[in-house]
């Protein structure tokens, strides 16, 4: 397959966004300087003015198209749904008693550690990391303030957690993308990317246990209304049942709405307007995710995208070069598209093509799409997880990165497998 060589002007919009967002916090030191939606909503504006042979009715539905792609869509109703469960739960004392019932039952030192071991089930049954990390965040979020832990730490853990399910699901979005644009089996990807990132997940824990055995709590056992977390072993339970996450979300936002009423916490007035305020403060990341969905479209239709192809394959030799190559291709467009499944989507094919030039294991190809696309995804501050996550616990997502442990490990893990021969290629 030949890749034509598009255009590098036509990240410029990218680029824009990236130094508005990203450069105006590392100048002043504030992230929020610039509220990242202005950002991306300049750089949409600079995207539509460009290529001026299409008329501007045309970009429009170009935009249009990017910005009402089903998964941006589901990304959006996701956000809504978290935040009424996030809201709900929080105002009927669901995360004071989960976080209570956490603390009287797990050791100090392993708090955060089992917070990154339960979010791997979530996300691996859920198949979402958006999710898991709604379900999460409150609770990571309730053992920081009743310990000396970082918020950043613990958000991180939350979303590293998030991320291995991301990655490895039967159900998730960016597993079906890779498997099926490579042409393999589910089950058989499955173990390649498995025993690749396996690793990574137990340095991980390692590392968190480590890291939380000397910080200093300021612990007081409280009682807690097991009642009152409720709500969230549901969510747990239809997780690792493997029910679609709008359902569990849903489920979970009523469950909790009826205990509120029950025992007194709601009326169905107020019910409905902690609801409200949910989805409302969930409008800003919406928003960006729509912004970001049509201006990647547009910039995909300027040849900015068949550029970043054109660069990453370009100069590729022999097998070890073409994993890498696949690696970096699915890299560069995850940091363009802040979208792990797009990102597959958008570079898989190209990828199945060089798989079967340089006689690539189908399962490896697939493994190392939803290997890095998830690295990164992890990773970047602009990113939905991110975004999230810093949204949930009102920090800068930047200050999450630090912490950010287990998708910097699963990114090596993925150069090691590339780097020896025959290594994460699990026999079928």
């Amino acid at each position: 397959m030949e890749t034509k060589r598009g255009s590098l002007l036509a990240l410029l919009p990218f680029v824009v966004f990236l130094v508005l967002f990203i450069g105006t916090g590392v100048v002043t030191g504030d992230f929020y300087k610039i509220p990242v939606v202005v950002a991306i909503l300049i750089a949409a504006v600079i995207a539509l003015a460009m290529n001026r042979k299409e008329s501007l009715a045309k970009k429009v539905d170009i935009f249009c198209k990017g910005a009402g792609h089903p998964n941006i869509m589901l990304m959006v109703i996701i956000f809504l749904l978290a935040g009424a469960f996030s809201e709900v739960t929080k105002g009927m004392g669901a995360v004071e008693s989960t976080v209570n019932m956490a603390l009287s039952i797990l050791p100090q030192n392993l708090l955060i550690a089992g917070l990154f071991v339960i979010g791997c089930f979530i996300s691996l049954s859920m198949g979402t990391s958006m999710g898991t990390i709604v379900a999460l965040g409150p609770i990571g979020v309730g053992i920081s303030g009743e310990t000396d832990i970082p918020l950043a730490l613990s958000m991180a853990a939350v979303v590293g957690g998030a991320m291995f399910g991301d990655n490895l699901s039967f159900i998730s979005d960016t597993t079906i993308a890779a498997v099926r644009t490579q042409n393999t089996k589910m089950k058989d990807k499955f173990k390649t990317n498995f025993f690749i990132v396996l690793p990574a997940a137990i340095i991980t824990i390692a590392i968190l246990v480590f890291l939380t055995m000397g910080v200093e709590t300021n612990i007081t056992r409280h009682s807690f209304e097991w009642t009152k977390t409720l709500p969230y072993l549901a969510v747990l339970i239809t997780a690792l049942a493997g029910v679609n996450v709008m359902v569990v979300l849903t489920g979970g936002i009523a469950f909790a709405g009826v205990i509120g009423l029950l025992n007194g916490s709601y009326d169905w007035l107020s019910l409905l307007q902690k609801i409200g305020d949910g989805v409302s403060g969930m409008q800003e990341l919406a928003m960006l995710a729509i912004l970001i969905g049509g201006t990647v479209e547009i910039i995909k239709n300027n040849g900015g995208i068949d550029y970043l192809l054109h660069v990453v394959t370009r100069k590729i030799k022999g097998k070890k070069g073409a994993e890498f190559g696949i690696a970096g291709l699915v890299s560069l467009a995850d940091l363009s598209t802040a979208n792990n499944t797009i990102s597959i989507i958008i570079t898989g094919p190209l990828a199945k093509s060089i798989a079967e030039k340089h006689n690539i294991d189908p399962r490896k190809s697939a493994s190392l799409l939803d290997i890095f696309s998830s690295c990164w995804q992890g990773l970047i501050p602009y990113g939905a997880q991110l975004l999230a996550a810093a949204g949930l616990a009102s920090i800068s997502p930047v200050s999450i990165i630090q912490y950010s442990f287990y998708p910097i490990l699963i990114g090596i893990s993925g150069v090691v497998a590339i780097l020896i021969e025959g290594r994460g290629q699990a026999r079928a």
